[in-house]
């Protein structure tokens, strides 16, 4: 079955924003897109046609799915804790317009994570809207360890990084290293050429570290600013050499938490067009304040911010990447730059913007219908309404 969608604000289509807009869907694919009435010319007799001010007020948007390429869980539910946590923590998420995401896992021993991501390259063969894993850890420095057991944190020796990206059968996503530990650069080719992204975080790098770690093929900061040296302005560090390099993509979690309102705003100009806004989001998104745990470190959640029990830490997020578009445009973001950093961006970051991130013919039909003030009203994954 087909679905026209029209009387949009287009966001997303690869042609700035288009007003009163229309997108058609064939099957699970984007079959065509325009502005006007030219939608009654595609439509056919058995089509589902959604008229976008009557599901969504005056001024509805339609932007593409939304795409989480770090986070760890939701709706009470670890993505550590199996197939049934992450379905489950997923369906929140996607009710709130992201259509696929990517499981990150914290670190664990070594033999753990070789099975959560095995766990993970069975689900991708099954479960459309996962893209993979994220494996945060265990490479990390102990210095910005951030919400990661120290004990278990380790320098990426070949052998480990081996192992853990046989264990994903093609399927991991990302690797977050710390590129200054012995041994980084290595492993950042070998992750390279595994087909995944390698990303710089929890590191104490400096400027001259960092560039050597993007020289060697990373393409990612993960969530910039936080576990890792702040901007100095005579030890730029991590967060200028990513600004200043074209390749390189910069996750920002944008929660009033983790980053300023007008450091959210500082990443976009500083870097625009490579700011992927991520949730980093724990268990607790989507559900109430409490103790929850991640991985192996019990954390305190007050008010929606998650910290660890021992040492106060930040801990994750409790965000949905609904809610982080609307802080971005708070924070003065222009609407189509926070959706490219929720959709394209973060589909350019894990080597899938020939087919996500778009609502263009032949991407896949993902799509989320948002009320003028930004919230979620419909989503659609590969054609299919929630």
């Amino acid at each position: 079955m087909s679905t026209i969608i029209h009387s949009v604000r287009l966001i997303g289509a690869g042609s700035g924003v288009v007003e009163d807009a229309w997108v058609r869907f064939d099957g699970n694919q984007v079959g065509a897109t325009g502005a006007g009435d030219g939608w009654r010319s595609v439509a056919q007799p058995a089509d589902a046609v959604v008229n976008g001010i009557l599901a969504a007020g005056r001024g509805a948007v339609l932007t593409p799915g939304f795409i989480d390429i770090h986070g760890h869980g939701g709706a009470g539910e670890s993505y550590d804790d199996g197939p049934d946590a992450i379905r489950a923590a997923r369906a929140l998420h996607r009710s709130r317009g992201t259509t696929r995401a990517v499981v990150s896992l914290v670190t664990a021993p070594l033999e753990t994570l070789q099975r959560r991501t095995a766990m993970v390259a069975d689900l991708v063969s099954t479960d459309a809207d996962i893209l993979g894993s994220h494996l945060e850890g265990p490479f990390l420095d102990p210095g910005h360890k951030g919400a990661h057991d120290e004990s278990l944190l380790r320098a990426p020796e070949p052998a480990a990084v081996e192992l853990l990206l046989a264990a994903g059968r093609g399927t991991i996503r990302q690797v977050t290293l710390a590129p200054e530990l012995p041994g980084a650069l290595h492993a950042i080719r070998l992750v390279v050429d595994s087909g995944a992204a390698a990303a710089v975080g929890h590191t104490g790098a400096d400027l001259a570290e960092t560039r050597a770690a993007f020289d060697a093929g990373a393409t990612i900061l993960t969530h910039a600013f936080n576990a890792m040296p702040g901007l100095n302005h005579r030890a730029p560090g991590p967060i200028a050499a990513a600004a200043f390099d074209s390749r390189v993509i910069l996750e920002a979690i944008a929660d009033g938490v983790h980053l300023h309102p007008d450091i959210v705003r500082l990443a976009f100009a500083a870097a625009p067009g490579r700011v992927a806004l991520v949730t980093d989001a724990m268990a607790a998104a989507g559900h109430a304040d409490g103790r929850y745990e991640l991985g192996s470190l019990r954390v305190e959640v007050t008010d929606g911010v998650a910290r660890l029990v021992a040492g106060g830490a930040l801990a994750g997020s409790t965000l949905t990447q609904d809610a982080a578009l609307r802080r971005a445009v708070d924070a003065g973001v222009p609407l189509a730059d926070a959706v490219a950093a929720l959709t394209a961006v973060p589909a350019r970051a894990i080597g899938r913007s020939d087919d996500l991130g778009r609502l263009a013919a032949g991407y896949t039909a993902d799509a989320v219908l948002l009320s003028r003030t930004l919230e979620v009203r419909s989503v659609w994954t590969a054609g299919i309404a929630a």
